[in-house]
């Protein structure tokens, strides 16, 4: 009985102190909204950081509940100005429309992200709301100022681009072998090869996260487009000598900050890579990546509807079906034997023919669509064109996973890019007659 009357009292204790403290949250946030927290935002935006930073669990979401629903915009107002720019559409009444339809939040935010320390804390309250955005639909006007004011704040021309390399700080290249995300690094030696002269690591930094790397890419410089990556990756091989650079290879692509989910910063990375290499070395001729394929094995295993890929025409949908056939007779009747080393060894020519045919229908007829897969529609709509299908290019356990080993080139023709971005958004992807071909 003791013990229960102790356990009882300590919740009861832990609740006020929980209590406590999303009340200084709250109070915290209405000072620094106020016109005084206007003219001291600094102090008031450091004590409101610390106490964020010990809003956990429940309370946490009790505070998220408070800047969704205390600090949306009044329905009243709002309507009111709307229906006065109606009766009278001039420039006065839009701008008190527009204040009027803002949340009080985003101003909040505004003011702490002006605070040192606001921006890491702005990006925790998004990770922790991304993950329980699921289970609070009520939360998504909450997530979409975030993300509006976050894609303001982290606009690429605000952000220092720097190259990674072994004389950048230790801490800097702890995170890169942490964040690695494609392929992953084994250990020091791994990533001193990845930075020696004949491969490139670039990141995005935020000047208030000069710390902190963003999102980062790894490039090969080399004689020809890669096929496979096991070559790129091998600590052991020996760096190329300038002269044979010709080709400059993305081969993997990795974000640090979940808080930056749906922020577009890789497609500006690659192209401000791609613009100082050309600079630098000028004998490059081609940009290029070697990418994994996701979500190939995933579509292929569910026994897609092939008759049902839009823009097909009869005897292609028809020569799909017989490749799919011939690989499952490959196979034993059971596709995911494909997933094994062992059973791309025993693929003949045609098998692999068969294979290739069924993995540029996907991407050809489904990247522009939700369906499509991820990586695709990154480079794709980049305004990346599909150059080249690699069979056996990852023949890691991941890719055996993934993708069966395939591993894709794309092309990215800095004239083209444009033109290349502009036909994915009208549903059409950008490719190779040497990919046209597998069909």
């Amino acid at each position: 009985m003791l013990d229960e009357l102790r356990q009882a009292a300590a919740q009861a204790a832990a609740r006020r102190r929980d209590e406590r403290a999303l009340r200084a949250a709250v109070l915290g946030g209405r000072r620094l909204l106020s016109e005084r927290g206007e003219a001291n935002s600094v102090v008031i935006g450091r004590t409101l950081i610390e106490r964020l930073g010990a809003l956990q669990g429940a309370t946490l979401d009790a505070f998220f509940d408070h800047l969704a629903t205390d600090l949306s915009p009044d329905p009243k107002t709002v309507l009111q100005a709307a229906q006065d720019y109606h009766r009278t559409p001039d420039a006065a009444r839009l701008i008190a429309l527009v204040q009027a339809a803002e949340p009080p939040r985003q101003e909040l935010l505004r003011r702490l992200n002006r605070t040192p320390g606001g921006t890491a804390c702005i990006l925790r309250l998004r990770r922790e709301l991304m993950r329980r955005l699921p289970a609070h639909p009520e939360w998504a006007a909450l997530e979409a100022d975030l993300l509006h004011l976050l894609n303001s704040w982290f606009n690429p021309g605000f952000l220092n681009m720097e190259r990674v390399d072994w004389n950048s700080p230790a801490r800097l290249l702890e995170k890169i072998i942490h964040h690695e995300a494609v392929h992953a690094i084994d250990g020091w030696d791994d990533l001193r090869r990845r930075l020696q002269p004949d491969r490139r690591c670039f990141a995005f930094f935020h000047p208030q996260l000069p710390d902190a790397p963003l999102i980062f890419v790894e490039v090969a410089l080399l004689p020809e487009m890669p096929d496979a990556i096991a070559p790129l990756i091998d600590k052991a091989s020996t760096p190329l000598p300038p002269e044979r650079f010709r080709v400059a290879a993305f081969y993997s692509i990795s974000n640090c900050e979940p808080g930056l989910r749906g922020v577009s910063l890789g497609n500006f990375l690659i192209k401000r890579v791609a613009e100082q290499l050309q600079r630098e070395l000028p004998q490059l001729r081609r940009f290029c990546t070697l990418s994994p394929v996701p979500g190939l094995a995933n579509w292929l295993l569910k026994a897609p509807d092939l008759a049902a890929l839009p823009g097909l025409r009869r005897p292609q949908q028809q020569a799909l079906q017989a490749a799919l056939e011939r690989l499952r007779t490959r196979c034993g009747s059971d596709l995911a034997a494909l997933q094994q080393r062992a059973t791309l060894d025993r693929l003949d020519e045609d098998d692999t023919a068969a294979l290739l045919a069924l993995a540029s229908a996907w991407l050809l007829t489904l990247s522009p669509t939700p369906a499509g897969d991820p990586v695709a529609r990154f480079h794709l709509d980049n305004g990346a064109r599909l150059e080249r299908l690699n069979p056996r290019g990852d023949l890691s356990p991941k890719g055996l996973k993934q993708s069966f080993g395939l591993m894709v080139n794309y092309l990215y023709d800095l004239d083209k890019v444009e033109a290349g971005h502009e036909m994915f958004k009208q549903g059409e992807v950008a490719r190779s007659r040497a990919v046209q071909t597998l069909l």
